[in-house]
């Protein structure tokens, strides 16, 4: 199969289940929700170091927030419930509750109530106040340009991380520009982050190491500096890769997420080939196969 005379490999993204919040953002205007949420999102990359996996979403208009003021919503990936509790916690207290003019809301249905604003009151030393908000308990907690609003329980849902895809060209420029073209039309796409700076990721990584107090080591098989080393996954006229990780609410939107970013990767001059990242069924039960998220007979194979 090829999609503009780049080969899809027959072969599948082995995704994984984690569990997942949606936080809704607002402040006085987009640019401060943004630099809330930049700023929240921060060291959100891999739950191999991270602890949690973390990403903008899309920005919400006005007309559509609990409290009428500009919002964007983040989404947060952790591997329990525990963690993702913790780092919403911190991440909501250290990034959202220190930014001028924000406020903080849950923006999911999900399977169970974590408390956080309930949690982050006690920071107000007793002159936090409890409000209202249409039907949505609130803590106003004391600062220097007024009040930080933050809702009393966030909820959390099971969710899917790891989706991925591996763009292999000819060198690193057109690459890079076809993983940003992958990336910018990733974002079109709801229920979904791209948790990588940029949404790309440069050092990709497998499962173990020869060092025996590592858990995963970089993606040699990927490395065009190590073709002759090792066993590697490059073709002859292959010298760079990147890849494309996505977390989703569920696994419908994580592989419309990859077709859209595959189907834009594609159309960049220098790019040979697209495969993905799996784990011979180690890591993850989600096996989101390349080839049939565009059909058979699909107008994009040729």
């Amino acid at each position: 199969m090829q999609i503009n005379g780049v080969e899809i490999e027959d072969t599948f993204a082995e995704a994984f289940e984690m569990y997942a919040a949606r936080v809704l953002i607002t402040a006085k205007n987009e640019k401060w929700a943004l630099i809330s949420a930049t700023s929240m999102t921060g060291f959100g990359t891999s739950i191999i170091m991270c602890e949690c996996e973390a990403g903008i979403e899309n920005v919400v208009s006005a007309e559509e927030t609990p409290d009428g003021r500009p919002g964007v919503n983040v989404l947060v990936f952790a591997a329990s419930k525990g963690c993702l509790e913790e780092q919403l916690m911190k991440r909501i207290g250290q990034c959202v509750m220190t930014s001028p003019t924000t406020a903080c809301f849950n923006n999911l249905s999900g399977e169970k109530k974590i408390s956080v604003g309930g949690k982050l009151r006690y920071f107000g030393d007793g002159h936090e106040v409890s409000k209202s908000i249409g039907n949505r308990r609130m803590w106003a907690i004391p600062v220097m340009d007024g009040e930080f609003l933050v809702e009393d329980e966030f909820e959390i849902a099971k969710g899917v991380g790891g989706g991925n895809f591996i763009i292999l060209g000819r060198d690193a420029d057109p690459v890079l520009s076809a993983s940003e073209k992958a990336v910018d039309a990733i974002k079109k796409v709801r229920n979904v982050i791209t948790p990588f700076p940029g949404g790309i990721v440069r050092c990709g990584s497998k499962i173990g190491s020869k060092y025996n107090f590592l858990d995963a080591s970089a993606n040699t098989a990927y490395c065009p500096t190590l073709k002759t080393k090792v066993r590697s996954e490059l073709p002859e006229d292959v010298n760079a890769a990147l890849e494309i990780v996505i977390d989703g609410l569920d696994v419908g939107s994580v592989g419309k997420a990859m077709r859209e970013g595959i189907n834009a990767a594609c159309t960049t001059e220098g790019v040979v080939k697209i495969t993905a990242e799996s784990f011979g069924g180690k890591l993850g039960g989600y096996q989101i196969h390349l080839r049939k998220l565009f059909g058979a007979g699909s107008s994009s194979e040729k």
